[in-house]
């Protein structure tokens, strides 16, 4: 079973808030690779879940996927700050899926120290120039960073 590790901005949600909701949805992917990542996603699979745009970037615990996607419905919400003037409910290219709260981390595992560990040095998110929301994680990266929480 893949595993992911999918961005968000603590504002809008974190996993703190992940925990108290219990689930959401998860929706505002606004790039084509990260939303066939979303796509091909399936029930049960699990995620990083990570803290970005803040002032300690990082892996802030875990959550697993619930359902299949969807049309992302922020697409077709002009008040919504992921609105696409060219969607429409006959064409939406937007994808949302569900999510539910696994694991909070004792503290956030920074992007600094994600980027020194050699074990995951092939990891997306430590590549330069990657800026990808939704990513694959590797059973041998998922397991090296499990080791360092």
């Amino acid at each position: 079973m893949p595993n992911w590790l999918m961005k968000s901005e603590p504002e809008e949600l974190s996993i703190h808030d992940l925990q108290r909701l219990g689930r959401a949805r998860w929706d505002g992917v606004r790039n084509y690779q990260a939303r066939n990542f979303l796509r091909s996603m399936q029930e049960g699979e699990l995620f990083f879940f990570y803290h970005s745009s803040c002032p300690e970037p990082g892996i802030a615990g875990i959550a697993r996927i619930v359902g299949a996607t969807y049309p992302d419905p922020t697409a077709l919400d002009p008040n919504s700050h992921y609105f696409d003037t060219k969607a429409s409910h006959e064409k939406n290219p937007w994808s949302a899926i569900d999510v539910e709260f696994v694991e909070a981390f004792p503290r956030v595992l920074p992007l600094a120290r994600l980027k020194a560990a050699a074990e995951l040095a092939g990891l997306a998110l430590v590549q330069r120039g990657s800026r990808l929301s939704v990513m694959p994680v590797s059973a041998a990266e998922w397991a090296a960073v499990l080791a360092m929480r």
